[in-house]
């Protein structure tokens, strides 16, 4: 096996990523490892730290498994005034309207002020009052 010109950079790399995501070596390993990889967890530390050279498709199912753990950790996400507990958020809604859609918008897409059915806030007369 010839020495790959890229390897530094992509041990760099995912190093990198590793820690911006905090996935420690073995949670890493074990997604590796699920994904069929060869090397053992002593061999991926090793190779993290420089001290071994793995090869191409090895360092690539690294790669991927730790795109996927990636992929899985939650995303913040900025919150509306009505995800905070308290008198001032009781009631309130967001400017988007209901379920995340934009105000005027319905679930189904149509624009509530040309869709024909009324609006479901709003109270029909009871014939019998």
């Amino acid at each position: 096996m010839g020495f790959d010109p890229n390897e530094p950079e992509q041990r760099r790399r995912l190093r990198a990523a590793m820690k911006a995501a905090d996935i420690p070596v073995s949670e890493l390993w074990l997604k590796y490892f699920s994904l069929s990889g060869d090397a053992g967890e002593y061999e991926v530390e090793a190779y993290l730290q420089g001290l071994l050279s793995l090869p191409l498709i090895q360092r690539d199912l690294l790669a991927l498994a730790a795109n996927e753990l990636i992929d899985d950790l939650p995303r913040p996400r900025a919150p509306y005034s009505d995800d905070f507990d308290g008198p001032a958020s009781a009631g309130g809604q967001h400017v988007g309207g209901e379920g995340g859609q934009p105000a005027g918008r319905e679930a189904g897409g149509e624009d509530s002020s040309e869709a024909g059915s009324e609006d479901s806030t709003t109270r029909q007369p009871d014939p019998d009052e």
